[in-house]
């Protein structure tokens, strides 16, 4: 074969390559969606959800008014609250699972989720998977049934504030307004009895150099502050019992 036919040949190929994908365009974006999910998910097949139910993760730290630094991982609650909008208001959605390991973070936003959450009418249902600390403590039982995996802990504690503090009166009664309005909700959304919330909240022989206490899977059910320990598969199903009793 000499060198005229051998470029003709491969000439042709690549126009029969360019002809199929003009051909198959389709099957061309399926390749690249294919590509695309292996780079964000590391596989190319991912399987479809269920358009009944709105699964909603709340990971690391709750952001609020103040952007966290780019190194930490956050939750925006700005992002949230449309997600809860439109679940609320789309008649397909059924009910909704909300996860949770949450470090904490900025207590107005938190709360600002944690009663939108308990103002829906729609079923739903919260998993604390790693931890529910803080102000992941109201997020956690905002909904109308939560559970606890066996290893995940919860951390009560008074509420912190960084940044300009005013050695006043006034500074004080507002920290007190602030965690009343956070005890108020655990109370109104859980079943532990105030007493023992207070005790947990102010104990200063559990955590090292802090107040405080952290609960362990169970130990959140013995307390009242989780209705049941469980995991995925427990918490979608009482979900799906919800929302057929509703």
């Amino acid at each position: 074969m000499n060198k005229y036919n051998s470029d003709f040949i491969l000439f042709n190929s690549d126009y029969k390559d360019e002809e199929q994908e003009e051909n198959n365009p389709e099957q061309n974006t399926d390749n690249n969606e294919d590509l695309e999910k292996v780079k964000t998910f590391g596989t190319p097949n991912l399987p479809t959800t269920p358009q009944d139910i709105q699964f909603i993760s709340i990971i690391g730290e709750v952001e609020g008014h103040i952007v966290s630094p780019p190194q930490k991982k956050a939750t925006k609650y700005e992002h949230i609250m449309p997600l809860l909008v439109a679940a609320e208001q789309n008649p397909e959605v059924k009910g909704i699972l909300i996860f949770l390991n949450t470090v904490g973070g900025d207590v107005e936003a938190g709360l600002a989720l944690a009663e939108m959450i308990n103002s829906l009418s729609k079923p739903k249902v919260s998993l604390v998977l790693g931890g529910g600390h803080s102000i992941g403590v109201p997020l956690a039982t905002s909904s109308d049934y939560s559970f606890i995996t066996p290893t995940a802990t919860m951390t009560i504690h008074p509420i912190r504030m960084t940044g300009l503090v005013i050695g006043v009166p006034q500074t004080f009664r507002y920290f007190e307004k602030m965690q009343q309005r956070i005890i108020n909700f655990i109370l109104r959304t859980s079943k532990i009895e105030k007493e023992l919330l207070l005790k947990l909240m102010y104990d200063t022989d559990e955590i090292a150099n802090d107040v405080g206490t952290i609960l362990i899977g169970e130990e959140a059910v013995k307390n009242g502050l989780i209705d049941e320990v469980g995991g995925f598969s427990t918490a979608l199903q009482k979900l799906k019992e919800l929302i057929e009793k509703n």
